[in-house]
């Protein structure tokens, strides 16, 4: 059977999604915790891989397997074996056409920041940060130019192995509550670094470093070293990526009632 989980995770303590040969991994944990309960060997696919430090809300990974064993059984037989900052959200049977990459027809993110005087202590590693006040005009006019299809090579890095730099972003949102800055995009694919990098170049107009067009001609540039540098990975969510209706995956957890 092919079977979806949900799996939310604090990034810090690990070098991203993707398995590596070290193990430090939240990928290489699922692989471990699942091959626990299933007693074989299980390696996942997932939606789209994370950076080192990144956060996930709604990672949706599958995997085939000859086990059979109840929804209940693969979402707490496999938390069991994971470690706290690591939990499977929810567990659906899906069909064999299923793939969660290949069918996904979007991908979400959130990027919370922190402007204070002073640098985050109960938040660290879980947000951005800026000592400079923001300017939220002047970032969503900026932001403005960001939307649509565009070649992304201004905000990708140098170790980027898409095949290609146009992606297309079909929202940008910004806005304030208190003294957090919450940016969400939503797009059909991103680049590595991409969100980073333009959170990056955001902050340098909200802060007055840059005017609003700016973003524009670093983007139409298509140079990266024009662009600023590339923001911390610590207040970076992957919300999730989202479906045809019809695939019954779910495109919320409770983790997404918490961020702020």
């Amino acid at each position: 059977m092919r079977v979806a989980l949900g799996i939310a995770y604090r990034g810090r303590a690990y070098s991203g999604w993707q398995s590596q040969p070290g193990g430090r991994t939240v990928q290489d944990h699922v692989d471990a915790a699942l091959a626990s309960l299933a007693g074989r060997p299980v390696r996942c696919i997932s939606a789209g891989r994370t950076d080192a430090g990144v956060h996930a809300l709604n990672q949706v990974v599958h995997f085939d397997t000859p086990v059979d064993r109840v929804a209940e059984s693969w979402l707490r037989g496999t938390n069991r074996y994971l470690p706290d900052d690591i939990a499977v959200q929810w567990c659906r049977f899906v069909p064999d056409a299923f793939h969660s990459r290949a069918n996904a027809l979007g991908r979400r993110y959130t990027y919370v920041l922190l402007e204070s005087p002073m640098r985050p202590a109960l938040e660290t590693g879980l947000v951005g940060w800026t000592f400079r006040r923001l300017d939220g005009g002047a970032m969503t006019g900026a932001a403005a130019a960001l939307m649509g299809t565009h070649d992304f090579s201004a905000f990708r890095s140098a170790e980027c192995q898409a095949p290609s730099p146009v992606k297309t972003i079909r929202r940008v949102d910004v806005a304030r509550r208190g003294a957090y800055w919450r940016f969400d995009f939503d797009a059909d694919a991103w680049l590595h670094h991409m969100i980073r990098n333009i959170v990056g170049c955001l902050v340098a107009v909200g802060s007055g470093g840059k005017p609003a067009a700016w973003l524009g001609e670093v983007l139409a540039s298509r140079d990266r070293a024009l662009a600023a540098a590339t923001f911390a990975a610590d207040g970076l969510y992957f919300v999730g990526p989202y479906y045809d209706p019809g695939h019954g995956i779910p495109d919320h957890t409770a983790a997404m009632d918490w961020l702020p």
